[in-house]
């Protein structure tokens, strides 16, 4: 039987130093303007997700951290816009500095089970900031990260991927095939 979320959950993450992952390879350095639809001032903000992964055997000796920030990095390869940032130019005209600066990741454990979040998890989460947290000078939408990670391992083994994604860059399909 499903088992609701209890606010009174509390649990304690332990973040390492966030670190810059540029392409995994040498990308072109340019700038590339945005379309008129993606330029839109409604679309000019930071989007957070999560996803939940429960353990699985076959992930035995593996961290995941370390296999998505590999992953991020060799994707960054054929994705390099967003391994760069915004600029605006005249007329607010916004374009991507392809520039290889990198996506910041945070690599975290918490000392908490998948199962303590509740059958099914569901909005609201508790500590919400501790498993997406904002790395100061990153949360605008110019001249920022346009993307950012963090992966946090429980202690039950699964993990969760959260990450905040700069809207003007991605809608929903777009991400899907990013990830």
């Amino acid at each position: 039987m499903a088992q609701p979320y209890t606010s009174d959950l509390v649990f304690t993450v332990r973040r390492r130093r966030p670190e810059l992952i540029p392409p995994a390879k040498p990308t072109p350095h340019e700038v590339k303007p945005l379309s008129d639809i993606d330029d839109q001032d409604g679309l000019r903000c930071r989007l957070p997700l999560l996803h939940f992964y429960p353990y699985h055997p076959s992930m035995q000796g593996n961290d995941p951290a370390q296999l998505i920030k590999s992953a991020l990095a060799q994707a960054l390869v054929f994705y390099y816009p967003l391994a760069g940032r915004l600029r605006e130019g005249p007329g607010r005209k916004l374009m991507v500095d392809c520039s290889e600066q990198g996506v910041p990741f945070i690599e975290a454990d918490a000392d908490v089970t998948l199962h303590q979040f509740g059958d099914p998890i569901k909005p609201p989460f508790p500590c919400f900031e501790e498993l997406l947290y904002t790395v100061p000078g990153t949360d605008g939408i110019i001249n920022c990260p346009l993307l950012a990670f963090q992966v946090t391992r429980l202690k039950c083994g699964g993990f969760i991927l959260a990450y905040f994604l700069n809207h003007t860059m991605c809608d929903a399909p777009g991400l899907v095939q990013f990830l």
